[in-house]
């Protein structure tokens, strides 16, 4: 079976996990939660994430995998799940393995590869949504944006949001779906109980002038002053912003980052050369940024750049219960990963 990742979240119980799974994309919020669901989905035993296996694609081999699907499960008689991440190298290094595997996978585990791509003229594909379980996720058009926040308002944040106000979030935030529901997050916080999200309460806590100390506090990190960026981030905390909020304000421009420093990546892989600045603009850069972006992102390095987008991931799960610490503790840890100039390996 092959489906869109909305179909998916919208009715989740309706598509249950396989034995082969591929959630594929370019939007990796909706790649993390189709993955959550899947993962609940499989993992249902007490103490069943003893049962979950992780491997990066770029590094495991087949046969490692293999073994890992033809374990029985740890506890509890149920499945094993077994993730590749960033799958797209190991799919191509075994793609005759997959293929032969996906005709009769294991019953002991659902294994799950998670792709940029899985082109549908492909054996493989075909034969994967024959026997498994295809989540395309992409980003909706923006035609599509101001419905789609509205209904992830009431069914994910428990909060009802007037279409004008859905339509002025769009204006001001963009079509990124992981940043939207951020702000959707920080906004369901600020409504009384029967209430919903008005524009009057969008106009005055979407982009607010503390933005301004939000974006600050990011270009001090990214230039390695980190207690600087700390007392920004307590400057904030203390005017009462949200920390739901205060990521959502910079996660837009680290998503860009980590979407130049992967074109940079992909090209030298197939043997060419792209400069930082033609990455970035397009990555969706302001061309106005462009020069101090540059410089940025050549500090950030390109070992940080590629854990961006798991960090920001990370953090707003935490900041949404996963995580028992104080959100200033998460925003903080955050900044010193952005920050610490030890993990550059440029």
């Amino acid at each position: 079976m092959k489906l869109s990742v909305h179909d998916f979240l919208w009715n989740p119980s309706q598509f249950s996990a396989k034995a082969i799974c591929v959630v594929y994309g370019n939007d990796p919020f909706l790649k993390f939660h189709a993955v959550r669901i899947l993962r609940n989905q499989v993992l249902t035993e007490e103490d069943a994430e003893f049962s979950l296996t992780r491997f990066e694609g770029d590094t495991i081999k087949f046969i490692d995998v293999l073994k890992e699907v033809n374990t029985v499960a740890m506890f509890g008689g149920g499945q094993r799940l077994v993730i590749v991440e960033e799958a797209d190298s190991f799919v191509t290094k075994y793609r005759a393995e997959l293929e032969e595997y996906a005709e009769k996978p294991s019953g002991q585990a659902v294994l799950l590869l998670l792709l940029q791509t899985f082109p549908a003229n492909t054996r493989l594909c075909t034969r994967v949504t024959e026997k498994g379980l295809v989540i395309e996720a992409t980003s909706l058009p923006e035609k599509e944006i101001t419905k789609w926040i509205v209904r992830w308002s009431k069914q994910h944040h428990k909060t009802p949001c007037d279409p004008d106000a859905a339509e002025m979030i769009f204006q001001r935030i963009g079509t990124e779906h992981g940043l939207i529901d951020q702000e959707l997050a920080k906004l369901a916080l600020m409504v009384a109980p029967k209430e919903k999200i008005t524009m009057a309460l969008v106009e005055k806590s979407v982009g607010s002038w503390r933005s301004q100390t939000a974006f600050e506090m990011l270009d001090l990190a990214l230039r390695g002053e980190t207690a600087a960026a700390i007392r920004q981030l307590d400057q904030l905390l203390l005017a009462g912003e949200n920390a739901i909020g205060v990521l959502a304000q910079i996660a837009p421009t680290l998503r860009k980052f980590a979407a130049a420093t992967r074109l940079i990546l992909e090209a030298e892989k197939n043997g060419k050369k792209i400069s930082t600045a033609t990455a970035l603009e397009q990555a969706g850069m302001n061309r106005y940024f462009i020069g101090k972006s540059e410089e940025q992102l050549r500090r950030l390095g390109r070992h940080r750049g590629t854990k961006l987008l798991n960090w920001l991931l990370q953090a707003d799960l935490d900041l949404k219960g996963a995580s028992r610490n104080d959100p200033r503790i998460i925003l903080e840890t955050f900044i010193i990963n952005i920050a610490d100039p030890r993990l550059r390996t440029l």
